[in-house]
């Protein structure tokens, strides 16, 4: 299927559909786009099944069964064997796990999310891998990452996960943050914990663990630059010091800023090449940082929730965030001293308006 024919047919929803429908929307973007990462197309079938569950005919649950039962009907071979069942059983997976609001941050969750996905597609899904790997580049000319060895994948997993748990956002603002979480996506994504759909896997699970700091997802960075985010986790992760190429997270960083704080980074695949000769004069974007995004992560969780419902009250907020009722009024109040919101109407019967 032609890359512009569903960007542009599931883009029509996010300009005029209802919000509903704008959220099934970005979740089949991104689950679509995420396939690219693997050089795999979609169908037509699917895209047609997604309008269907976008528009509310039919359920999620009934998506997949639907792109199950094409494939399992189908006696097309060439249909079959040119890779959209793989991308289509995917992408219907992706947008399932990406429209749940319930979420687990340990690596057994994310041993789920790959079983989940690849469950009947490859035989060792959810399962950590027995040997050693190595993968061509082009970005590296050839050359592999280092993976983590196989012996040691569950307690590398265990220690880089209890280590990003005890790691503290508060009050760090929200540029470093995004820099933070770069450098854990890119540490777990190092491990290679899975024989093949690591990088998908890895895209679902970090999607689903920055929503919960309160991040609005922009589906656009995965839905037109997935092969870019797989070479910018290669190129954080390799080392050729005979070369002078030394590991970056600079290109994973601008990506980033454009899923998560609205930034405006050109993202060529072609700067990470490592025979790129202009290297450090690649950048020439706007980055366009809006100033609501120089606030805290906790700032922007509460913001986030002040959109979806103007007229939420500190207690609701409290009980949403779990914070205590002093840090939401201390939130609160940091948020209107920064000029983010004002409260319209008064306190009993008033409303707040966002100003960013």
């Amino acid at each position: 299927m032609s890359d512009n024919k569903w960007q542009f047919e599931l883009e029509e929803y996010i300009k005029q559909g209802e919000p509903g429908q704008v959220e099934k929307s970005e979740a089949w973007q991104t689950a679509i786009g995420l396939q690219a990462v693997d050089g795999l197309n979609t169908s037509a079938y699917l895209l047609d099944t997604a309008k269907e569950h976008i528009e509310g005919n039919i359920s999620i649950d009934e998506a997949q069964k639907r792109i199950q039962s094409y494939y399992e009907q189908c006696s097309d071979r060439t249909e079959v064997e040119n890779n959209t069942k793989e991308a289509d059983i995917v992408s219907a997976r992706i947008a399932k796990l990406l429209g749940e609001k319930t979420f687990q941050f340990s690596p057994a969750a994310w041993l789920t999310i790959h079983r989940r996905l690849f469950e009947g597609v490859f035989s060792h899904a959810g399962q950590i891998r027995q040997y050693n790997i190595t993968k061509k580049e082009w970005v590296l000319n050839g050359d592999t990452v280092i993976y983590a060895d196989f012996h040691s994948i569950k307690d590398t997993l265990d220690y880089d996960f209890a280590t990003e748990k005890q790691f503290s956002y508060e009050g760090l603002s929200v540029d470093a943050s995004v820099k933070h979480l770069a450098k854990f996506a890119s540490d777990i994504w190092q491990i290679h914990p899975f024989c093949e759909g690591n990088t998908r896997a890895t895209a679902v699970f970090m999607i689903q663990y920055m929503k919960t700091f309160g991040f609005r997802v922009n589906n656009d960075a995965f839905e037109k630059n997935s092969w870019y985010f797989r070479n910018a986790l290669v190129r954080a992760n390799y080392n050729n010091l005979q070369k002078g190429v030394h590991s970056t997270t600079r290109f994973l960083e601008m990506f980033f800023g454009n899923l998560l704080l609205g930034t405006n980074y050109e993202l060529k695949n072609r700067y990470m090449h490592t025979d790129y000769v202009d290297e450090n004069n690649f950048q020439s974007a706007n980055s366009n940082i809006s100033k609501c995004q120089v606030g805290t992560l906790e700032e922007l969780a509460v913001l986030d929730l002040i959109k979806k419902n103007p007229s939420i009250r500190q207690q609701e907020l409290a009980d949403e965030t779990g914070k205590s009722i002093r840090s939401i009024k201390r939130i609160m109040k940091s948020l209107q001293d920064k000029k983010y919101i004002r409260r319209e109407s008064g306190k009993r019967y008033g409303k707040w308006e966002i100003l960013v």
